[in-house]
Parts: C-alpha cells; structure tokens; sequence
C-alpha cells in the first residue's frame, strides 16, 4: 500500500466517464470509473526505470533526484509532464488523457538517452488497484493471451498493458517488495498490486524509445480486454491525434473567450476543458471537485454534487455556449428532488442522497433559479414544460418554509455547511427561486401560481432590508435567529447580545441568538446574483465596503469567507474574490473588479486550475484543485465585465 494520498494534486484527466488526478510528476492517485464521484479504484500508479545491479528509480518520485515539469498539451486535457535526474542518463516525457467515449485512459512514455554513450534499463510500472476502496477481496492476475496484468473485484476490472510486449511480470507484488525490480512471473494473487516490466537494450546515445501504457476497464474480465484489444489496434499516436482533435473541437464548438487577452483566453480554455471532465456522462450530475479527502479528516468531502454550486457553474455553462451540459444537469435534478420538492445538501450521481448535515434550503432555491437562468438562454419552451412539475413542487416547499410572522424562510444549515440560522443569503436565495418559479408559472399559464409566488419574494425583500439589516454595523447581518451552544450564547449575552432559549425535540434546549452580525462574503449574493435588494441599493453598497474591508487578507490579498473564519486556517479563496469583482462590476467600479480578477488568475496552478483556496501566508495554493464553482465564477466574471465593457463603449 501507498503513503498516505495528498490532498491537493497537479492535474485531472478523463473523459466524463473516467475521471483520475494525478501529480506533477504524473503519479497517479485516484481513478474513477464508471461514474466520475464513485466508485473509486486506485491506490496508487507508480512507474521506475532500473539499470543492471542497482534498485529502481521512481521517476515520479521528487524524492530521487528526478525534477518535473507538468503542462496541459494547449486546449485540451492531455497532461505533458517532463522528468529530468542529474543522477540518470535518461530523460523521460510522458502523456497522460482518457479517450473519448472509450473506457481507454493512455500513459506514453518516451525514453531519451541523454548521455555519449549507449544504455540498457527496464521500464517498471506498479500498479495497486483497491478496487471500490474496499481493502478485501481484490485479486490481480495476469492474462498471457492478452500480455495483460488484470485487476478485479466483483464487477469492476482493469486491464493494464502495452502496445509493446512485456518482459517480465508478477501479479501480487507489494510496492515494498517491488523496489529491487525482481518480478517472478507469479500469475494470480488475491492481494491489490502487481507490476510490469520492459526492457530497452542499447538504446543509442540522444536516440528515443516510446512505450504506451493502456489502462481499460469493463464490468467483466472479457470487457476490459476487449476493449485493450481496441487500445493496442492503434498506435499510441493515433489515440493522441483523436482525443487532440476531440478538445480542438470541443472548445471551437463553445462561445469564444469574450475578452481579448492571452492570459484570460487560456485560463477560459481550460475552465471549458475543466468543466467538462466534472460533469457525469451518463447521469448529468456535476460535481464540485474531484475527491481527495476520501477519510474524511479535513472536510466531509467534494465529490458530490450541490445544488448551489451547480447553479452557478451551469450559468457559466450557458455563458460559455456549453448549454447541453446544462441541459443534462437540469434533467438529472428531476432525480434528485426529494418527495416533498425539497432538494438536499448534495447527492451522488444516480440522484441519491449523499452524506448530509441537514436542510439547506438555499440549494433546491438555486435550483429553480439556475433553471430559470437556463430557460433564459435559448427560451426553449420544452425545457420549461420538462421541469416544470419540478419547479411547481419545488416552489410549494418553498412556500411552506416561510415564517408567517417575519415573511423570511426558517432556520436552516448556511451555504458554508456551519451553523443554522434564517441567513440572510439563504433568505435571498429563496426570493430568487421564488421568482424565478413565478416566471415558470406564467409560461405554463398558472397566473394564479406566478402572482402568490411574487407576493412572497417581495416579502422576502422587504423583511431583509426591515430585520436583516444591522445600522450599528454598517452592513446586513448574516443572518437572524442564530442557533449557538450554552457557552456561546451565554458570552454573546454578556456583551449584551439579545436572544432566547427555547425547547426542541424530546425537551432538549435550543440557544438562540436574535442576530448574526459577523461579515461575510456571501451577503453579496443578497444582490448578485439573486436582486432580492438592488445593487445600487444604500444598504449594499455599504455592505460591500464592509466586507471587503473586513475580508481583504493583508499581504497575500484575496478575500476570505468571513471574518472568524478558521477552516483550513482561514485563507482567501477564489470563488469570494470573485464574488466580490462581480459586485463591482455590477455597481460600475470596473478598474477593482479587474484588480480582483487579476489576483484569481495570478493564483492559479501550474497546469492553469483554480483552487479553493490560497495560503494566507504563502500566497501557494491550500486546498481543492480544481473547484468547480471557482471555474465558475471566473467566467461569470469575464462575460460580466465584457457586457459592462460594451455598455460603457456605447
């Protein structure tokens, strides 16, 4: 078994299908297959080279000398990585990409001699396949007919061969065992590992080798092989030049980048590459990054989808001339809905319930407005009439969730999955996706629906402005009726913070505090994108001066979250930054919005992926690459500024 995975990686391939992130050094940490969330199947891909008398060297390992440059081969998604050692004679390119609509992903590696004088080595690869992460049960075998290792459990199975013949091969191979090169030609174990070997013998001084590795996968042992046979039909070359020419295609058949600058133009590109590898083939559903912290030690998880995110990402979609995704996602969410027309935190592809910690009524409001947005786009009447018994429930919960007393929705789990209250986004949210299912009634001729619908949303905005707004503080507050534990509440009323304590189930005691006054990024969204208040509006503009004074982090720049925020230590993340730049534009302060976007695009990776997040300190990259929503928000950000551009031209 490997050392334990990293959290953050250097690059993903796939083809929305198979889905896999990688290293800079183009080690393989995890591979996902047949749907882009679950099942996961890898532990780790390791490849070496081994001269006579001496132990392999892992050339991608930092740790042997052997330095690395990784670079997506320009509009598309196949990963160049280049491995250089002073110790070694031999320099190593390698291509990594998933074939389009073929359960095919291709690893070719090119030996070059670099030294004056003829080399001889083997070309090792070990791979450990934990198939459905499940420790038990694996077997790993090797098929002579086929010159295959095959790794299976259940129904899952991987094929791993070359083009060129093997030389040696030991299924059962541990990666301790494996570090002196000696494979045994052992057939068949029930262990996760095994490994292949190739030797390359007198390979002339600046002359070059190629060998391509094939990964298959197929729900039966003929399956896989059936389709490495397809793999090994073709030069490696001919995969490359088709899955080159499938991304070619792919992004000329997208809207063009809106704004003439070469920096935006590739970050646009592979946002567009990008968020097709994040959108499930078969189901539709989007997720909100590749997963990376499968033990759960940091976070509760990304590979899932959430409404809210999506919401965002498929109006970029649109933006981007992308609608089919959007299209498949929106059909997917008539899985997703839960009986009584809520939809949950998030949920797996096949539309089911993914793991939760409640309620969070601003996804399904998302929902229905992302729907509205979609519709907006092409006015295609039979996408109205394909989800409209969606919104007609959606919105219905919608409705039974508002407070009689105060017109906004009830206490439930904000945005960033932290605490319950009736927070002032999620409130925003809701005006939004009442709104939009008001706009959604009208089409289908329920102008009885369409007119309660729009009494509610504007009693939405008024409550916002009448209770959510806090004089003292100069901005909104985040959110009102706050739930906070003993300690909490008894040090707020200290301070002489206001709130009550009442009874909850089975005569537990609820802290409630009246208020939440901390500052956050996402009361932007009480305007953008939701216009549950105007823009222009006082309370906003001051709002947003708050924020940005608050959440500015000194010296690295950026905006956090909110103001105590202590995830991952607190750092700016993209996606706010953003947020913030999308407000500027919409208020007309274009030079700060272009200053915010300038600092999203100086923080990207070196393969061009925006994170999560950004080290406070270092200003390096701190946590989930890539994120999806930051795509997202980055291309919103530049049809935005484009739009503004043209205006202010006219």
């Amino acid at each position: 078994m490997s050392n334990k995975k990293p959290f953050l990686v250097d690059a993903i391939i796939g083809n929305s299908k198979f889905l896999a992130s990688l290293g800079r050094s183009g080690k393989m940490y995890r591979l996902w297959w047949p749907n882009i969330d679950l099942p996961q199947h890898v532990d780790a891909i390791r490849t070496g080279i081994q001269f006579e008398n001496s132990a392999v060297s892992w050339f991608d390992e930092a740790a042997e000398g052997w330095s690395h440059e990784a670079a997506y081969v320009p509009k598309t998604n196949i990963l160049s990585v280049s491995a250089r050692s002073e110790q070694q004679p031999v320099g190593i390119e390698s291509l990594h990409f998933a074939v389009p609509d073929q359960d095919l992903i291709v690893r070719e590696y090119t030996f070059t001699n670099t030294g004056d004088k003829p080399v001889s080595f083997s070309f090792i690869v070990h791979s450990s396949f934990v198939v459905t992460e499940n420790q038990l049960y694996n077997t790993t075998m090797f098929n002579a007919t086929d010159d295959a290792l095959v790794h299976f459990r259940h129904k899952y199975y991987f094929a791993l061969s070359s083009a060129n013949v093997c030389t040696g091969y030991h299924a059962g191979l541990a990666w301790d065992a494996v570090q002196n090169g000696e494979l045994n030609g052992n057939n068949i174990d029930m262990r996760p590992d095994g490994a292949l070997k190739w030797s390359i013998e007198s390979l002339a001084a600046n002359s070059s080798v190629t060998i391509p590795v094939y990964i298959t996968a197929g729900h039966d042992e003929s399956g896989a092989l059936q389709q490495m046979r397809t793999a090994k039909s073709k030069a490696s070359s001919e995969w490359i030049a088709e899955t080159t020419s499938y991304w070619h295609n792919f992004i000329a058949a997208a809207a063009p980048c809106p704004i003439e600058d070469a920096e935006i133009a590739e970050l646009f590109d592979r946002s567009l590459l990008m968020f097709k590898l994040m959108s499930d083939e078969q189901t539709g559903s989007i997720i909100a990054a590749p997963e990376f912290d499968e033990n759960f030690v940091r976070c509760g998880g990304y590979s899932y989808c959430w409404g809210r995110d999506a919401a965002f990402i498929t109006t970029a979609l649109d933006k981007a001339g992308l609608g089919s995704l959007s299209d498949s996602f929106y059909a997917w969410t008539l899985t997703a809905q839960s009986p009584d027309g809520s939809w949950q935190q998030r949920h797996y592809h096949d539309g089911s319930l993914a793991p939760s910690w409640g309620l969070q009524i601003d996804e399904g409001s998302s929902i229905i407005w992302g729907m509205w947005q979609h519709y907006l786009e092409k006015k295609d009447s039979r996408f109205a009439e394909l989800v409209w018994p969606a919104v007609e429930k959606g919105a219905a919960f919608l409705m039974s969730f508002l407070d009689a007393e105060t017109g906004l929705p009830r206490p439930s789990i904000d945005l960033w999955e932290e605490r319950e209250a009736s927070h002032t986004y999620s409130s925003a949210a809701v005006y939004g996706g009442l709104t939009a299912a008001a706009s959604f009634a009208e089409l289908a001729g329920r102008s009885d629906l369409a007119k309660a619908w729009t009494a509610a949303a504007e009693r939405i905005s008024n409550s916002i402005t009448d209770l959510c707004w806090n004089e003292e503080g100069g901005s909104f507050y985040r959110g009102i009726n706050l739930t906070v534990n003993a300690s909490k509440y008894e040090q707020a009323a200290a301070t002489g913070a206001t709130g009550k304590i009442t009874e909850a189930n089975k005569g537990y005691k609820k802290h409630v505090l009246d208020h939440d006054p901390v500052l956050d990024i996402s009361l932007l969204g009480i305007a953008v994108p939701f216009e549950a208040v105007h823009a222009d509006h006082d309370y906003m503009r001051r709002t947003a001066d708050a924020v940005e004074a608050a959440l500015t982090v000194p010296g690295v720049g950026g905006i956090k979250r909110y103001e105590d925020d202590i995830y991952i230590g607190g750092n700016p993340w993209i996606l706010t930054t953003l947020w913030l730049a999308h407000y500027r534009i919409q208020t007309g302060s274009i030079d700060d919005a272009k200053r915010l976007l300038k600092w999203a695009i100086d923080h990207r990776t070196e393969t061009g992926l925006l994170p999560e997040q950004v080290d406070k300190n270092t200003g390096e990259t701190a946590w989930v690459v890539p994120l999806t929503w930051s795509h997202a928000m980055f291309i919103l950000t530049i049809f935005m500024l484009a739009e503004a551009e043209a205006k202010a031209a006219q």
